[in-house]
């Protein structure tokens, strides 16, 4: 019977704890303007990012997990293409800076890492997460606005699917 009752508060619990997160953006949404830290532990002002031209924002659950370095390679695999487009990328998780850092490292990934150990992050983008694990999503922003959403973000082909999307936008 106990145990009975605490699984039923534990469902209770989680489901609140998942119906309590804001929607996701939507296309043409505001891109949030909040800060977090990389994986240098150095403050990033993502409207900053913003201005400077449109912005790749993907979450992923893990660094250094069999899908989340898929992912991550992908886009650095195809970094020349992306980066002669002019879209930055900010990759996100709730990893610590250190642990963002060594992924970088390990895979010679040539863009930011946001340590979003605190969920702001998600939580501004309205990105479902539980115990510090967000859901694998893509947003692309231009003129700090929503233009483009991956609802459930892909691993391998992951830079594909962002720069088809980009195409579509035209310029």
């Amino acid at each position: 019977m106990k145990f009975r009752t605490l699984l039923t508060t534990l469902c209770s619990f989680l489901g609140l704890t998942l119906g309590a997160q804001a929607a996701t953006l939507e296309v043409g949404s505001p891109a949030p303007d909040i800060t977090a830290v990389d994986q240098d532990g150095k403050s990033v002002s993502f409207k900053a990012v913003y201005e400077k031209g449109p912005t790749l924002v993907y979450f992923y659950p893990k660094a250094d997990t069999p899908g989340c370095t898929k992912q991550a390679c992908s886009l650095r695999d195809d970094w020349s293409e992306i980066k002669a487009k002019g879209i930055q990328v900010l990759g996100v998780s709730g990893d610590k800076p250190d642990s963002q850092k060594a992924f970088q490292d390990k895979y010679k990934l040539p863009f930011t890492l946001v340590a979003d150990h605190d969920s702001k992050v998600a939580d501004a983008f309205g990105v479902p997460h539980l115990g510090g694990f967000s859901k694998r999503q893509s947003f692309l922003i231009k003129d700090s606005k929503v233009v483009w959403v991956m609802p459930a973000a892909s691993t391998a082909t992951h830079s594909k699917d962002v720069l088809a999307a980009y195409e579509k936008l035209g310029k």
